[in-house]
């Protein structure tokens, strides 16, 4: 879905655009605000297989902090940016995209927001192009943490398999029976109250405002099934590096020199605290804040309480979280 101002959809997203650019051939559909008063741009990477407009009710109270962009990745559900080849969704190649992209655009030194899948896409991006990030906020960062022994040796060897020989029979799958699993997630965001069923997304999805959830309904009823599979194949990627090929990640976590803001919530059922209490031991510079009686879409949830987070951290990092 595009506007040139999502104002038409809702007076609360007045002055976000979208636009498109050119980057290495392929088209490139992002979201825009301008700074209210100044101040570093914000560039935000969403969940993979998501899209940018996932962002949108952030984007206006942080509008405030400085200009947002807000791509979407290659190979999203949602989005409007193509995919050039079947592995193209992966982490690490967004996180190539991501450097063509501020290349194409003239980002330098931004603060870069990376949201769950997103999260690991930020790191990798980070540690490949430090030039371009100032500064790096994870809000529920999908990156690894310490898992027992035996899912290790299971990681190490059928698990390695699995995602191996795993993604294109889901492809061939998915060509068959994709619009019947989008049409049961619909049904699912009919119900705001079912989200956390299982304890997979945690917190009050409730919370989402009824902009957003009707917004996520309508794309998930023109989203095109074909592009599941490159759902899959981001969503292989991940595993893998949160499983399997571990140790670049851990380097990239390791090398990072841009300040960095992590953000939890302590009802995530996806992201879990063994996880952010490991990364937090790895990198104890890190500043850290956890949101009580919130879940997984944490941006979403409490956006105002995000962005003061945030602006307390950029006007002073050693203020208490």
């Amino acid at each position: 879905m595009r506007h040139a101002d999502w104002g038409v959809r809702s007076q609360r997203w007045a002055g976000i655009h979208s636009e498109e650019t050119d980057v290495d051939g392929v088209a490139v559909h992002y979201l825009r605000a301008d700074a209210g008063l100044g101040g570093p741009t914000h560039l935000l990477v969403h969940p993979m297989a998501g899209s940018a407009s996932m962002w949108l009710d952030l984007i206006a109270p942080l509008s405030r902090l400085g200009a947002v962009i807000a791509p979407d990745l290659v190979g999203t559900l949602f989005g409007h940016t193509g995919s050039p080849h079947s592995r193209a969704a992966t982490a690490e190649l967004n996180a190539r995209f991501l450097r063509a992209f501020t290349d194409r655009l003239g980002i330098g030194n931004a603060v870069v927001h990376g949201w769950s899948m997103g999260g690991l896409v930020a790191v990798l991006f980070a540690d490949s192009a430090p030039d371009r990030v100032g500064r790096l906020v994870l809000a529920a960062p999908a990156l690894p943490g310490p898992i027992p022994a035996d899912e290790v040796r299971f990681w190490t060897t059928a698990g390695r398999l699995l995602l191996a020989v795993g993604p294109p029979v889901a492809r061939a799958v998915l060509r068959i029976a994709g619009r019947r699993m989008l049409d049961l997630k619909l049904k699912m965001y009919a119900d705001p109250s079912a989200w956390s069923s299982g304890n997979y997304v945690g917190g009050d999805p409730s919370r989402l405002s009824p902009e957003m959830t009707a917004l996520l309904a309508d794309e998930l009823r023109s989203a095109q099934p074909r592009r599941l599979g490159d759902a899959v194949t981001a969503f292989a990627s991940v595993m893998s590096a949160l499983f399997v090929n571990r140790d670049p990640v851990y380097r990239a976590i390791a090398g990072l020199s841009a300040p960095t803001l992590m953000l939890s919530g302590d009802e995530d059922g996806l992201i879990t605290t063994s996880t952010i209490d490991d990364i937090a031991r790895r990198r104890p510079d890190w500043q850290r804040r956890v949101f009580e009686s919130v879940g997984h879409l944490l941006p979403l949830e409490v956006p105002d309480d995000y962005v003061e987070t945030v602006h307390r951290w950029l006007t002073d990092e050693r203020s208490p979280m």
